[in-house]
């Protein structure tokens, strides 16, 4: 029994012909305009992960500026 992946059904709910023609074997003619979308994903890949480490780096350093701040009071009032 062949294995249905949910990538094809989003290939074949978005176009019938175009999944029909990829389970055949045709190749698409415009492989350039692939090529770039592929490329697009990937960059914003990489800007997703960027910017989510930048959050969890901004998180840790709000965490040691409070940490610091009630080390602080807490000196002040002793």
């Amino acid at each position: 029994m062949p294995v249905i992946r949910s990538s094809d059904i989003g290939a074949y709910l978005y176009c019938r012909r175009a999944w029909w023609y990829r389970k055949q074997g045709v190749e698409s003619v415009n492989q350039t305009e692939l090529a770039a979308g592929t490329e697009l994903h990937q960059k914003h890949g990489r800007q997703v992960l960027a910017s989510s480490i930048s959050r969890m780096i901004g998180l840790f350093l709000l965490m040691v500026a409070l940490m610091m701040l009630v080390a602080y009071c807490t000196a002040r009032i002793l």
